[in-house]
């Protein structure tokens, strides 16, 4: 198996299709950054889904076995139910996406049919201003909460429901979250504000550590730790005592998983992160584009994963925190 300098196996390319999103979330596109004059990339420049899938079919060759597509939002992307049936014709993968869930519901059955294993989807609070005031859309929470249960119809389970919580914005609504999702089957997962990037203004201040969102969970609910079901997984699980269902705490600031990393990203004009935490990336475009085979591109994932030596939240500090950084909305989450 391929790993790098501290051991960890490649196992999961998480791929953005594109950079631009619907939503201008305060912590991933601030709108007074990323506004009507931002310059997204340009059509020529993104990966064809051909390119997409060749690329794939190699990654699977070197051990990959999970897959996410990203964005931005990637249903933005034109016609990505085709781009699904594409790579979930590759053996053995788990085909995954993460979306904002604000489109209309019926898509949810063409992605379900192309072939999509599981959705995750991006909710931040079940209040309707909470949740307007920290997009910045005018998409309603029911909008959501409509392609959650189409996710559920067409079986796109287990469904995972992301909310990345900052104090001084959505702490409150915390235990509303767990208490909606409760015996439904649906998992929520609970997200550390992370700096990603350099747009979203962190600060540790705003960040609501993993122990005290279990605290607040656990003070109604009684909730116990669950091991990780494999290596790499980066939610730390917790079921509910009585048995109705389980919560994952994705806590990057303060437990810190670096060491089990086993993720590669892909952004939308093809280049390779070794870290969500990158200022650089490195040029697969090039070579995709410039006639090379297949046995040379997967030479040069190979030597870059094998150098690999990033740890950012281990040692994460004042200093590191001021150096560039890719923007989430560009690499993906």
């Amino acid at each position: 198996m391929l790993k790098d300098t501290l051991g960890r196996t490649l196992r999961d390319l998480r791929i953005s299709v594109t950079d631009r999103c619907n939503f201008r979330c305060v912590y991933c596109m601030p709108r007074e950054i990323f506004g009507r004059n931002y310059h997204f990339l340009e059509r020529k420049d993104i990966l064809t889904f051909e390119e997409i899938q060749r690329v794939a079919r190699i990654f699977t060759g070197l051990g990959v076995r999970k897959i996410r597509l990203t964005g931005g939002e990637p249903l933005m992307r034109r016609d990505l139910d085709r781009l699904i049936a594409m790579l979930a014709d590759l053996p053995d993968i788990d085909l995954t996406l993460t979306t904002n869930g604000s489109f209309p519901a019926e898509q949810v059955f063409r992605l379900k049919e192309a072939g999509l294993k599981r959705i995750t989807v991006s909710l931040d609070s079940l209040d309707n201003a909470t949740f307007q005031k920290i997009s910045d859309v005018s998409c309603s929470v029911d909008q959501v909460l409509t392609w959650i249960e189409a996710c559920e119809q067409a079986r796109l389970t287990p469904i995972k429901i992301n909310m990345v919580v900052r104090r001084g914005y959505n702490e409150k609504d915390i235990l509303p979250m767990a208490e909606k999702f409760r015996g439904t089957g649906h998992i929520v997962r609970f997200i550390e504000f992370m700096d990603v990037g350099t747009a979203n203004g962190w600060r540790m201040a705003e960040v609501v550590p993993a122990a005290e969102i279990v605290k607040i969970i656990h003070r109604v609910y009684p909730l116990e730790p669950l091991p990780s079901r494999y290596p790499g997984e980066v939610a730390r699980r917790y079921r509910y005592v009585d048995g109705q269902g389980e919560i994952g705490i994705i806590a990057s600031v303060t437990q810190p998983f670096c060491g089990g990393c086993t993720r590669l990203r892909l952004s939308a004009e093809g280049k390779l992160f070794t870290c969500l935490f990158a200022a650089h990336g490195h040029d697969l475009r090039r070579l995709l584009r410039s006639g090379c085979s297949d046995e040379e591109i997967k030479q040069f994932i190979v030597n870059l994963w094998r150098k690999r030596d990033d740890r950012y939240s281990e040692r994460r500090s004042e200093a590191t925190q001021n150096l560039p950084k890719i923007e989430m909305s560009y690499i993906g989450g």
